[in-house]
């Protein structure tokens, strides 16, 4: 019975004739002896250590049926699931003005109608509801809430519809948090809000250069209070977007977010992403957004330090877990505010992406996708494969003005892994973070 090859082994660093095993398959974290590790290698353990062993996918009864089943994890993921999950565009405004804003290039006051938002609901109803399949949306914008009275008659019909059907509806919502007044979380509570993910960067003077509303006030306080008013309502995540310049400053956000009374058991993830680059096809890529990576020795430096001083101060964090592109799953949409589909909300910014209408329906996407990217023998065999899977779509799209190639974080991860496993070793023997559900990213 031959070790995995979706393994990567670490000296311990506090002790000596250890080794850190991180299966990136399973999301397994074991310290062994040294012995152990070798009796491993040489298949002469005792037959407890190996059952201990394959259950978390150390070993593998065979490398070549463990090399196809990663194969057709994606297929067997699209075939079994009883779920459809959405992010829908209710709008492509907002009352920031963050200079950096990914959106800004088309921006502006752009409104699903009701008519569109009908024809989302019959889709969802006839299509997944009626199919026996469960509805998780998140509402996005622009600022979703300025469309709040559209979100409520949506959730609401979806509810409705649900419960009829004996399916669940739940949805979330990607915020910048200056609207999400307890009031409007009392209101959406009983059609199925169960969290949000809300914007901050950074300390006070920081977030509020980043992130003013169009008056040019600051936002910061306003979101802190918010938050302060619904946390015992809903899952919060908390997310910030930084540069080379301003990353260190992040742990006296962490800070004030304790003092505010805002402690780990009241708020979920806290996860932190450099600034992207705006959706436009000539942006330059100086930066990458929080689900794509890059080898740059900076931005290494800086995803470890803020993970560090998050989990210093007891808050949960995002753990490397088996993962793919969103564009993999069929049942996972973006629903722009005019009915268009996408397969991913940074697509929006690229007409020809579209895949569909709500209209028309889904066309086939595998060419203009590049479906299946990553089952090539490079990835197969790479020990990164189950947290990769070819990486970021967007980050190809930008590069290449075409989702062509490989994102491969082969780099990334050999320059923040091991610190990464070795972080979750050292503080998951401490108090457990409440767990949260999350969030679209943005």
């Amino acid at each position: 019975m031959p070790l995995s090859r979706y393994l990567k082994i670490y000296p311990c660093p506090d002790k000596a004739d250890s080794f850190i095993v991180y299966s990136t398959r399973k999301g397994s974290l074991i310290r062994v002896s040294s012995a152990l590790l070798a009796a491993a290698r040489e298949g002469t353990l005792g037959e407890a250590d190996r059952r201990t062993l394959s259950r978390l996918a150390v070993f593998t009864e065979d490398l070549d049926a463990e090399r196809n089943e990663m194969l057709s994890t994606v297929d067997r993921a699209n075939r079994s699931t009883s779920r459809f999950k959405a992010i829908i565009v209710l709008n492509l405004d907002c009352n920031l003005a963050c200079p950096y804003c990914y959106e800004d290039p088309f921006r502006g006051r752009h409104y699903m109608s009701a008519a569109t938002a009908g024809q989302l609901i019959e889709t969802l109803v006839d299509n997944q509801l009626r199919q026996d399949r469960d509805v998780q949306l998140d509402f996005y914008g622009g600022e979703a809430l300025l469309s709040k009275s559209l979100l409520t008659k949506i959730a609401a019909a979806l509810s409705d519809a649900a419960h009829s059907h004996g399916r669940k509806f739940s949805f979330g919502m990607v915020t910048n948090g200056t609207l999400l007044t307890r009031s409007t979380v009392e209101e959406l509570l009983p059609l199925g809000f169960t969290g949000a993910k809300v914007t901050l960067d950074g300390p006070k003077e920081i977030h509020d250069r980043q992130r003013p509303f169009i008056s040019g006030n600051g936002s910061f306080d306003t979101i802190v209070s918010n938050l302060k008013g619904v946390w015992d309502l809903i899952d919060l995540q908390i997310g910030g977007n930084f540069s080379p310049d301003n990353y260190r400053q992040f742990p006296r956000l962490l800070d004030h977010l304790l003092k505010e009374g805002l402690t780990p058991d009241k708020v979920g993830l806290i996860q932190f992403s450099p600034i992207i680059p705006k959706a436009a096809k000539s942006a330059e890529i100086s930066f990458v957004s929080g689900c794509t990576s890059s080898a740059d020795a900076w931005l290494a430096e800086a995803a470890l330090f803020l993970r560090e001083e998050t989990l210093k101060r007891g808050y949960a964090v995002h753990k490397p877990a088996m993962a793919a592109c969103m564009v993999e799953f069929d049942d996972y949409m973006a629903v722009n505010y005019d009915g268009r589909l996408f397969k991913c909300p940074a697509f929006i910014g690229w007409p020809e992406l579209s895949v569909g209408t709500l209209t028309d329906g889904i066309s086939d996407y595998s060419v203009s996708h590049n479906l299946n990217l990553w089952k090539n023998e490079q990835c197969l065999d790479c020990s990164y494969l189950p947290i990769c899977f070819g990486g970021c779509r967007f980050l190809t799209l930008v590069k290449n003005n075409a989702i062509e190639g490989l994102d491969c974080r082969k780099e990334f991860f050999d320059a923040t892994l091991e610190q990464i496993v070795i972080q979750d070793l050292r503080y998951r023997a401490g108090k457990k973070p409440k767990e949260r559900s999350q969030t679209a990213q943005t």
